[in-house]
């Protein structure tokens, strides 16, 4: 099978959803996404190939009509991570597609910097621990702040939300949307389609960045995950 202008899959699973999209020369085609309950656990190492494979479906496509793969890098969960990073090595291995690392923060910003195109975006993640994963974009779509895990207290000073009209999206500015409001900083209803990420977002930036090293695609983690700063804590009091 030809390889249809610009095919693009690209995924992420640095959240607890698991996030799929397809485009076909820029054209949403599919996206799917698995979503668990608050009491579920994720399923990305169940749903992410299978997901993949239904959007594949749904276009009418194979792997080999594929021109290249975008894959998420975070930050967000080390599992969830690992997850779709190693799941997009073994496929760019195995297809000899080209892979693009994708900002999920960047990815989760798109449809508020497309509805809101006179604020500066702010993409608020859950980082856990009391933390949010934060990053920035101007009305132009410049780059204000960058990727970074940052306690609710600091939100405000971070996107110098007094002198840039904000808004923020994301799971993180639903969790610590009264330190955001209390700052000035505009936050969608609960219910808005602005806090999720969607594959259409994720096509689009993979469709645009540069392809990638196996060996340069790596998880985007930001702070250390809590089993290494637990060995340290363990070696430093022993």
């Amino acid at each position: 099978m030809t390889s249809p202008a610009g095919a693009v899959i690209a995924f992420d699973t640095a959240t607890a959803a698991t996030v799929v999209g397809l485009t076909v020369g820029g054209t949403l085609v599919c996206e799917l996404a698995d979503r668990p309950g608050e009491d579920q656990r994720p399923r990305h190492a169940e749903r992410l190939l299978t997901l993949c494979e239904e959007a594949l479906a749904q276009a009418g496509l194979g792997w080999g009509g594929l021109g290249r793969i975008g894959v998420g890098v975070g930050p967000g969960t080390f599992t969830g991570l690992r997850i779709g990073v190693a799941t997009a090595q073994g496929l760019a291995q195995a297809t000899a597609l080209p892979v693009i690392a994708v900002s999920t923060l960047e990815a989760l910003s798109l449809r508020a910097r497309a509805a809101e195109p006179l604020l500066q975006i702010a993409a608020v993640g859950d980082a856990r621990r009391g933390e949010a994963y934060v990053a920035a974009w101007s009305a132009d779509g410049t780059p204000t702040v960058a990727a970074q895990a940052c306690p609710p207290e600091r939100l405000g000073a971070v996107f110098a939300a007094d002198l840039n009209p904000t808004l923020a999206v994301g799971d993180g500015a639903l969790i610590f949307r009264k330190e955001l409001e209390s700052r000035g900083i505009e936050v969608p209803e609960d219910g808005s389609p602005l806090h999720r990420l969607d594959g259409g977002s994720l096509c689009e930036l993979a469709a645009s960045g540069a392809p990638v090293s196996s060996q340069e695609l790596v998880p985007h983690y930001v702070r250390r995950p809590d089993a290494e700063i637990a060995l340290q804590a363990r070696a430093e009091n022993s």
